[in-house]
């Protein structure tokens, strides 16, 4: 894999980084639900899920999975219950948001840590098993199978690139929706037309994810 490879890697990653996904909509929800640090905090467990996926990708392990399409749809499935589970704690937080108005002890309590946002965006990304599929058909078209370094090794850098690309647009999606959430708490109501917003978002997500089941 020589430098101009590698450059035209980057463009392609950024491409991608930049159109609306899964992964993208989940930040902004939990940006525009909990403000800046969660919208950063949850791209960042989105890149450690991307990480994951891709030392799967380099093991050999993605095309396991490809050729199992029913671990995938038990997969995919797992995935839709979790993110209908975010879907019903942020109502749920929306209507505590309510009670908080009146006790702000309440309000306090009823925050979600930025560790637990942080588990939830690694779990959401790690339920989506098309990640390590679509490095399977992206990656080798950037790989060089006679090169000096193996094949594994050229999916690690890969990977790396790609997560470091997509962290980077991801967090300044997060930064960004969680700075506009930030100037919108002096209206309690509209921050939890906000939280309704977010878990509707993570109810798509779901229903995406058993759309894709059904195919």
């Amino acid at each position: 894999m020589d430098l101009s490879t590698f450059l035209a890697f980057l463009a392609a990653a950024a491409l991608i980084s930049l159109v609306p996904g899964p992964d993208m909509m989940f930040v902004a929800a939990h940006g525009m639900a909990k403000g800046p640090k969660a919208g950063v905090v949850a791209a960042l467990g989105m890149s450690t899920g991307l990480a994951v996926h891709t030392v799967a990708a380099a093991s050999g392990l993605g095309v396991l999975l490809q050729a199992a399409p029913a671990v995938l749809d038990a997969v995919r499935l797992l995935g839709a219950a979790f993110l209908l589970y975010l879907a019903w704690s942020t109502l749920r937080s929306a209507r505590e948001r309510v009670k908080s108005e009146a006790d702000p002890a309440l309000g306090a309590a009823a925050a979600r840590p930025l560790r637990k946002t942080y588990v939830m965006a690694v779990l959401t990304n790690l339920a989506n098993p098309k990640v390590v599929l679509f490095y399977l058909a992206f990656f080798p078209q950037f790989v060089a199978v006679d090169g000096s370094m193996p094949v594994w090794a050229q999916f690690l850098v890969l990977g790396a690139a790609f997560i470091v690309v997509g962290f980077a647009v991801d967090g300044s999606v997060g930064l960004a929706t969680g700075t506009l959430s930030a100037l919108l708490l002096r209206r309690p109501s509209v921050q939890r037309w906000l939280d309704r917003i977010s878990a509707a978002i993570f109810a798509g997500l779901a229903a995406r994810l058993v759309a894709d089941q059904a195919r």
